[in-house]
């Protein structure tokens, strides 16, 4: 499913166990309201993606520009320590039909119509429906149930709460009217779709788990959500994931289930935690804009911008074909500056690299370039990754000390590979043999993706690995190890 180029476009993951008790409007304005909140992005999205189709045939007189990086990547978090903010965004913060810190609810969802009251204007507003409705609708309206979403209540003194409607009031630039209709209209949203049960529904699709998955951390700490779209060149796969009307809307719960569930077990609202992720989109065999799956992206494009604010902190595509750039370049008038401040363009020859800047290499899913492998006996992302780069027409040498009776065990990445390596141990001791462990020999760029070795020590030395790059690029090469005493490699 190939996305638009929208910072909250692409999020899947995440979660929340949702309880959310908010009064429906009367029909005729719940009518209006939900035909507004569904047409306006729907609307949007449909003009975004003409642009984006205009802007690749346009490209496709363009040039190559396999090589290009483009996009800032410049964005940096603001604080969500209320001490931290900026006096005009306190004050909207604080602002009395807002604040969470008023021990009365702010605004009011009421039963009877979907009318925002303010906490100050409440006494009226009771006495008003005490006069007109009948009493079951005073009592609803007199003691409304909390309200939450992703687990945080809207209203009171919960310190994760200043936290979210942070994410609502940066999306509106501040603003509090528009940020406020934005939150109510994703709560309402979160009760059509009905969020809370969504969480526990069993979709059964595993096979999407290869599509869109979570895996480590950034640099900064914000998981990252990865989105490999090349699997649905598996035309089962395709079929089954949008062969229908049926079919697609499953797969936007799914979408949505993930999300949410990721939401839950990833982030953190508390004011110094990491609520957002870093989204990391592969482009690689990626399907055409047109197609069965065009209709279900266009309308999680328009709940994920409407519904999720503020929850990515980066977004990486990768493996981008010259095309995408040139459409993301007749797109980029259309974005705000802190939109394109979130996003980075990697060409395949630099995807891995771009990576690098922003997830440690043992963090990085071994398809991507690194040397993170599931359920790997030796290492884990806890042993760091040492980087270096060979210069064209030259060698490298590794060194890795060794004490007496232990085994030392190694593993390297050269992207790209074309390299001769070998591996030998030296003695420290003057007159000592030097025991040769793997033979240099030629590793061809289809060669496995990492390399391995291990070395059972006898006296103290250390283990010279050697790579020599005759070619005329440059090359970047990943390695680490692991030092075991005797007993424990027994």
């Amino acid at each position: 499913m190939a996305e638009e180029p929208q910072p909250e476009a692409a999020p899947a993951a995440v979660a929340a166990t949702t309880e959310v008790a908010v009064a429906e409007k009367a029909p005729v304005e719940a009518e209006k309201e939900k035909k507004v909140e569904e047409e306006t992005p729907a609307v949007e999205a449909e003009a975004k993606e003409e642009k984006k189709d205009e802007a690749a045939a346009a490209a496709a007189a363009g040039g190559d520009e396999a090589g290009a990086i483009e996009g800032t990547g410049s964005f940096k978090e603001e604080s969500n320590l209320v001490a931290d903010l900026p006096d005009p965004e306190k004050k909207a913060l604080d602002e009395p039909s807002w604040s969470p810190r008023k021990r009365r609810p702010p605004r009011r969802w009421k039963r009877s119509e979907e009318t925002v009251v303010p906490a100050a204007a409440a006494p009226a507003a009771a006495a008003t429906e005490e006069a007109a409705a009948p009493e079951p609708e005073v009592q609803a309206a007199a003691a409304p149930e909390p309200v939450l979403i992703w687990g945080v209540p809207l209203v009171g003194d919960d310190e994760r709460t200043d936290t979210v409607l942070l994410k609502f009031l940066r999306a509106r630039e501040f603003k509090v009217k528009e940020a406020m209709a934005m939150l109510r209209s994703a709560v309402l949203w979160r009760k059509r779709f009905g969020i809370e049960s969504l969480l526990d529904a069993d979709l059964a699709l595993p096979e999407l788990d290869s599509v869109v998955f979570y895996r480590g951390a950034d640099r900064e700490g914000h998981p990252v959500c990865y989105n490999v779209y090349g699997e649905f060149q598996d035309k089962d796969l395709y079929e089954k994931a949008f062969g229908d009307e049926e079919k697609r809307e499953r797969f936007l719960k799914w979408r949505i289930q993930l999300l949410e569930r990721g939401i839950l077990s990833q982030l953190d609202f508390s004011p110094s935690g990491i609520c957002s992720m870093v989204q990391v989109t592969d482009l690689k065999n990626s399907p055409p804009m047109l197609g069965k799956h065009r209709a279900v992206t266009r309308q999680a494009v328009a709940l994920l911008q409407d519904n999720y604010p503020e929850f990515i902190a980066k977004k990486v595509f990768i493996n981008v074909p010259w095309w995408y750039l040139a459409a993301n370049k007749m797109m980029s008038p259309f974005l705000t500056q802190r939109t394109k401040s979130k996003f980075i363009f990697a060409s395949p020859a630099k995807s891995a690299e771009t990576l690098f800047r922003y997830i440690a290499p043992e963090q990085v899913p071994v398809q991507f370039g690194g040397l993170f492998k599931e359920d790997d006996p030796e290492f884990t992302t806890s042993d760091a990754v040492t980087e270096l780069t060979i210069k064209p027409s030259s060698k490298e040498t590794v060194e890795i000390p060794v004490t007496e009776n232990s085994t030392i065990g190694w593993e390297l990445r050269v992207l790209g590979w074309e390299v001769s390596y070998g591996a030998e141990f030296t003695p420290d001791a003057e007159g000592g043999y030097t025991v040769i462990v793997q033979k240099t020999r030629k590793v061809p760029a289809n060669e496995e993706p990492i390399m391995k070795g291990s070395f059972k020590v006898g006296e103290p030395g250390k283990i010279v690995l050697t790579i020599n790059n005759p070619a005329s690029k440059k090359k970047k090469l990943l390695y680490r190890s692991k030092v075991k005493s005797t007993s424990e490699s027994v």
